[in-house]
């Protein structure tokens, strides 16, 4: 990867829906090149996809809360039934294992605090495994979907 496909990368970070046409004039390259390089990204896995950030609040989306999880066991089948079952639960925008205690967090999404609570109580903490759950609720997001620093 080239400064060129840095640039490219970084315009379409900024903006997924330029035209092939204006992401060429923009990093410099003619058209058919601009093309064969974000092609050959996009096959790389380098560039993973395209889609809309959507703003939760304008949605009716009006709380957020992290939910850290902490498994009873932690071997293969307990992670991956564990895994399985967080797939299955749209109102969590972000779910990352991590080292240490606790073994999950989960960013979740609800319209209000009572379905939260519902989802806390009839979903989270029946998902498999799960030892113990731990939330906290966000106050404000400060930076959202920024782009990877090229």
């Amino acid at each position: 990867m080239d400064r060129i496909d840095r640039n490219i990368l970084a315009e379409l970070q900024a903006d997924g829906r330029l035209s092939v046409t204006d992401l060429a004039e923009r990093v410099g390259l003619s058209l058919s090149p601009c093309h064969r390089r974000v092609k050959s990204l996009e096959q790389s896995g380098v560039i993973q996809g395209y889609r809309a950030q959507l703003d939760p609040a304008f949605l009716g989306y009006n709380f957020s809360a992290i939910v850290f999880v902490t498994l009873r066991d932690g071997d293969r089948k307990a992670v991956n039934a564990f895994e399985e079952a967080v797939k299955e639960l749209p109102q969590i925008t972000l779910a990352q294992r991590l080292f240490g205690d606790p073994d999950y967090l989960l960013h979740i999404t609800t319209r209000d605090l009572p379905a939260f609570q519902q989802l806390y109580d009839e979903k989270l903490s029946a998902l498999p495994g799960v030892q113990r759950l731990t939330s906290t609720l966000v106050m404000k997001t400060v930076i959202q979907n920024r782009p990877l620093p090229l």
